[in-house]
């Protein structure tokens, strides 16, 4: 007769000792300490360092203890004009999304709650998710197939590295703003967006087109896609040059015998949701992180990990350790922005993101990043964009692309690469918005 277990005893350590977040604005002067105490289980810092990321919080020192049993964690944050953290609906949600009342601890199996894309809900959608190898005018010609089916983009992101291609773009159908679920239009949709993913050379290599309902992460699912490609195989971009403009991070791997830990140190150019990149990419190469320290110079970002593999070894071999750095390595520079980064403002409506990436292939700019996000009825877009060259954007064509992208869209030049100067001052161009006439409407007539 086998032994009765109590179905809550699992629970049981949690009902008493539920996660503990303390928001401290009073002990640093500079910054805010997020310390969030918790019992320890498998995935819990990738989830706790997503709330973190979600909310753009930069993360200039951080310690992490979760050898054993229990969890903790503190984060030295601060918000992207560098300051504390002192919204208290921003202070609420990190409360309720890492306190007593959320679910980080009992939450089964790995794949976390998928962050409301743009951090707004999109309501009913397809997700479409894409693979392939990247080209000049690819996102244009994706957003043109989805146009011509009457598909309207409510939320899109889109990473490239070394000439791979994720996307994630979520649909709905234009005459009724519902998911898009008949079989024989999924099918017409996937055939078209596949022959575009192969180009006109037919180069199908890694091309994929699927339909995801799934609720994994964003990020986390787009990291994925990159890595099931094998971004980081390639060895595009990889010498120094025109092509690659993001300097390439420092990463080594150490064994500490003692502890029976590897020891991975990480220096490279800091930047926002870096921790979430890296915990994301360990985490999906089935890896725990035990201990570690991060801190941020303002420039370099500096983080020292002790991890083992899920069987609770240490990264054994030459092989195993050289994947696991150019792993790490891709993640970090799948997110980089170098070049000009433009934000358009527009009312939505279906093919509107076609038109817009089209003007931008005719003026030759290349996309690196995409962030697509509806709000009600206005579409908010980030493009990151280079000469394909790999030289600074030519202002004149920034010109040039404000008397084309229509009356009805804003667009906020955000940032400038070095050395872009505007076509009539020659000073840097500052950041504001513009409202412009004409190309839009060509499109519609």
């Amino acid at each position: 007769m086998s032994p009765y277990f109590d179905p809550e005893y699992d629970n049981y350590n949690q009902n008493i000792n539920p996660p503990r977040v303390c928001i401290d604005n009073e002990t640093s002067d500079d910054c805010t300490l997020i310390k969030v105490d918790s019992m320890n289980k498998e995935g819990i810092l990738l989830e706790v360092v997503q709330v973190l990321s979600d909310l753009d919080l930069a993360i200039s020192k951080a310690y992490i203890v979760s050898d054993g049993k229990w969890f903790m964690d503190v984060f030295h944050v601060t918000d992207q004009q560098g300051k504390k953290i002192t919204d208290q609906k921003t202070i609420e949600y990190i409360e309720k999304a890492l306190g007593p009342g959320s679910n980080i601890v009992d939450r089964k199996g790995d794949s976390s709650p998928g962050k409301p894309v743009g951090m707004h809900s999109v309501g009913e959608h397809t997700a479409i998710e894409l693979t392939g190898t990247d080209r000049p005018g690819l996102l244009s010609e994706v957003f043109a197939v989805l146009a011509n089916l009457h598909c309207n983009v409510i939320a899109c992101e889109v990473w490239t590295h070394k000439m791979r291609v994720a996307c994630v773009v979520y649909v709905n159908d234009e005459a009724t703003s519902a998911a898009v679920d008949d079989p024989a239009r999924l099918s017409k949709m996937e055939e078209q967006l596949r022959n575009v993913l192969r180009g006109y050379g037919g180069d199908a290599k890694g091309a994929r087109t699927s339909f995801s309902l799934g609720s994994t992460h964003l990020d986390r699912r787009l990291h994925q896609l990159m890595l099931a490609d094998k971004d980081y195989e390639s060895d595009v971009g990889v010498k120094e040059g025109k092509h690659d403009m993001s300097p390439k991070p420092i990463i080594t791997i150490d064994r500490c015998e003692e502890k029976g830990y590897s020891v991975v140190n990480i220096k490279c150019k800091d930047r926002s949701k870096l921790l979430f990149d890296i915990v994301c990419t360990l985490t999906d190469l089935q890896y725990v992180v035990f201990h570690a320290s991060i801190s941020s110079d303002g420039f370099y970002g500096l983080q020292e990990l002790y991890i083992r593999r899920k069987d609770g070894c240490a990264i054994e071999s030459r092989d195993e350790t050289k994947k696991v750095i150019k792993c790490l390595e891709a993640a970090i520079l799948r997110r980089a922005s170098e070049g000009l980064t433009l934000e358009l403002r527009g009312r939505d409506r279906v093919g509107l993101l076609s038109d817009v990436t089209r003007v931008l292939r005719e003026y030759g700019l290349s996309v690196m990043r995409a962030d697509v996000s509806t709000v009600g009825e206005q579409a908010m877009s980030q493009f990151y964009v280079r000469d394909p060259a790999g030289s600074p954007v030519d202002m004149k064509t920034i010109e040039a692309l404000r008397r084309e992208i229509g009356q009805t869209v804003m667009l906020n030049v955000k940032k400038l690469p070095s050395g872009a100067k505007s076509a009539d001052s020659g000073d840097a161009v500052k950041t504001s918005f513009f409202s412009f006439e004409s190309l839009i409407g060509r499109f519609k007539a």
